[in-house]
């Protein structure tokens, strides 16, 4: 039998939901937004009639859009940079947090603080991009001239996530390490049969970060891949909104949508790949950000 509520009660969950219900609409009227005026005509743009459905509807901005080689191009660049970013800085983070996981690590406290001091202070753009532009240098004499594998490898490292995983890594009981050891498992068993499968909604909370971060990476994409064949999306979006803000280049512009129709096109597009991931990462999330959020 369910108990009856209080009235404190049922106006705080009136109060509760009502707040969620707004936040949320608030959370997806941009992007519905979005869609609305990538199908709409160019005068309902243009005059800023388009609030919640499309009008005068037209596809010819999405047809523009997949039409466009260097749309493709760059979206291929993105999954490249999202896989291998998040493989990579995954990789990393995992080997990082087990091993400061280990009390019988030399120097642990110390290399724990170095990694919390990173993310308190920061050396600054410039030296970052001094760094960066020598880690380039480096690749050029090794033979590796696609910058992509320069956002890929140099910028693998994330203080945040190698500190959720490590305390992950600490909420394992070493019973089952130790039960391991005797049955004779390496350090590298140890760590892909016993941790990471006993951390796994950690891990998947983190390669969500990851991918997220890589997905959406703009500011050193543009500032370190020079074959404008290799930008990502995001950067392949900047550079159409620039094109699109100059007068010369729209001054011929006659078509029956507006330039800002493609733009939102392309950002709707933008969005889809995490809007499929993120549905079957989502039952981790939670779980994951508390088990490596939470020092016991």
């Amino acid at each position: 039998m369910k108990r009856k509520l209080e009235i404190s009660e049922l106006i705080f969950k009136i109060i509760s939901y009502t707040l969620l219900a707004v936040f949320s609409l608030a959370c997806l009227y941009p992007f519905v937004y979005a869609i609305s005026s990538a199908l709409s005509g160019y005068d309902a743009v243009m005059d800023g009639t388009v609030v919640l459905f499309p009008k005068d509807i037209q596809f010819e901005a999405f047809s523009r859009m997949f039409n466009d080689n260097l749309f493709w191009n760059s979206y291929s660049n993105t999954l490249f940079l999202a896989f291998y970013g998040t493989l990579w800085a995954l990789g990393v983070a995992i080997l990082g947090g087990y091993a400061l996981s280990k009390k019988r690590l030399l120097f642990r406290k110390t290399f724990n603080f170095f990694l919390v001091f990173t993310m308190w202070f920061s050396a600054g753009l410039v030296p970052q991009y001094l760094n960066y532009l020598a880690t380039q240098r480096v690749f050029s004499k090794v033979g590796i001239n696609d910058d992509k594998w320069l956002v890929v490898i140099a910028m693998g490292m994330a203080a945040m996530n190698v500190i959720l995983l490590r305390n992950a890594f600490e909420g394992v009981p070493s019973e089952i390490e130790e039960a391991a050891i005797v049955d004779g498992a390496t350090e590298l068993q140890v760590l892909g049969k016993v941790y990471i499968p006993m951390t796994k909604s950690t891990i998947a909370t983190v390669a969500l970060f990851f991918a997220i971060s890589r997905w959406n990476g703009y500011y050193w994409a543009r500032q370190m891949i020079r074959d404008s064949n290799e930008h990502p999306l995001q950067v392949f979006i900047r550079l159409k909104l620039e094109e699109f803000q100059d007068p010369e280049q729209m001054a011929g512009w006659r078509e029956a949508y507006a330039s800002d129709s493609v733009i939102y096109a392309l950002i709707v597009c933008s969005v889809i790949p995490i809007l499929i991931i993120y549905p079957f990462i989502q039952k981790y999330f939670a779980k994951g950000t508390n088990s490596g959020g939470v020092k016991e």
